[in-house]
């Protein structure tokens, strides 16, 4: 069916946005964007975008994701624009939603004359991570520690809430670029064989994780654990690998979701330190790796 992307702006739209908010990350009630702050933030400079998919004959149209995000000032008092959630329906993902969603934020937002946008997500999350690096362009070098405390959604339940702050640098050529041409030829393989280091080797964790929603490469695969000790940061380029399918890590062993916590927490703030950025995602044979750039800038 076709998906149409466009602001919302109807009360039961804005009333759906909560519906979806409760499919996408399993809420409870308190931890919802209410509709009357939604369309506050929308008639204010903000932005809540809807994606609607088109129903058979006379059925109409349903919401299947959406963006929402609000005007923001970095500490200097630039101007930026802060996208606090995206979501799409469980059943609908796998569809490049998320990804117009986020071209379509930006084209609005660079109308009103911004060129940041902002937001933070689990740095454990490899599907997220994809898009956000490897589709969209956006670049990181801040982490943050357990930023929203402990959360009790379905989702976040269970372990610190650390995030990446990620920075999509909207008009400028880096994501110009990578919108227009990806990076053709990129890839992990490609990366070891030029001599660029996986940083922290997995070691086996000696059992199965538990199969994977259908569609997910990979439904079988062994449970790896963060190893002990990890290269020196050194080079121009590194490369940090995170669990393929951390949701099915939680699933299996909390301890170990928390062991890859800890672990990677160390890591990406030694790295930022020392002045990496991550600037990719590749995923390739079941594995994911961040792609980290020493002293990087922007085009």
């Amino acid at each position: 069916m076709a998906v149409e992307i466009r602001p919302i702006q109807t009360n039961d739209e804005y009333r759906a946005v909560e519906r979806l908010q409760r499919q996408a990350w399993a809420l409870e009630d308190v931890e919802i964007v209410p509709h009357h702050l939604l369309l506050t933030v929308q008639k204010n400079g903000g932005l809540v975008l809807g994606a609607f998919e088109s129903l058979p004959e006379e059925e109409g149209e349903r919401l299947v994701g959406f963006v929402f995000g609000f005007v923001g000032l970095l500490p200097g008092g630039k101007v930026k624009h802060c996208s606090h959630m995206a979501g799409v329906a469980p059943a609908c993902q796998n569809r490049n939603i998320g990804y117009r969603l986020k071209l379509a934020q930006r084209q609005r937002v660079l109308a009103q004359g911004i060129d940041l946008i902002t937001w933070t997500f689990d740095p454990l999350e490899s599907r997220n991570a994809r898009l956000n690096f490897h589709k969209l362009g956006a670049i990181c070098n801040i982490y943050l520690r357990n930023l929203y405390g402990d959360m009790r959604d379905g989702l976040n339940v269970g372990l610190p809430s650390d995030r990446f702050q990620v920075d999509w640098l909207i008009a400028s050529d880096h994501v110009a670029s990578r919108l227009r041409d990806g990076w053709v030829g990129l890839s992990l393989s490609a990366l070891q064989a030029d001599g660029v280091p996986i940083l922290n080797r997995p070691l086996p964790g000696g059992h199965s994780a538990p199969r994977l929603p259908s569609g997910e490469a990979g439904s079988e695969q062994a449970l790896l654990r963060p190893p002990e000790t990890v290269l020196p940061l050194e080079g121009d380029r590194l490369l940090v690998q995170i669990p393929a399918h951390f949701q099915a890590v939680k699933s299996a062993d909390l301890g170990l979701a928390r062991a890859w916590r800890e672990h990677s927490r160390a890591l990406f703030e030694a790295a930022f330190a020392k002045g990496y950025t991550v600037t990719d995602l590749l995923f390739e044979h079941d594995r994911s790796c961040y792609l980290l750039q020493k002293d990087w800038r922007p085009r």
